[in-house]
């Protein structure tokens, strides 16, 4: 099978894997137009807990809000 890598920032990969992580456990019926797109969003949330530390942190909360911080776009 042919790969893809995909660089992403360590605030980039926290926020991801956030997201990911509230969005795969809610139920979405309608939103995939096939199982195999579902099964994307579980994998991707399943390799990033393999290479993120921070979500076992106590202070976890804290580092994502400023991994968000870090992300989103200035307000100017």
């Amino acid at each position: 099978m042919e790969k893809v890598n995909i660089e992403l920032s360590k605030n980039e990969a926290l926020v991801l894997f956030e997201f990911l992580a509230r969005f795969n456990e809610s139920d979405h019926p309608n939103l995939f137009e096939d199982q195999a797109e579902q099964r994307i969003m579980w994998n991707l949330e399943a390799i990033l807990e393999t290479k993120l530390i921070e979500p076992f942190y106590e202070n976890y909360l804290e580092i994502i809000q400023q991994a968000r911080a870090q992300v989103r776009d200035s307000k100017e």
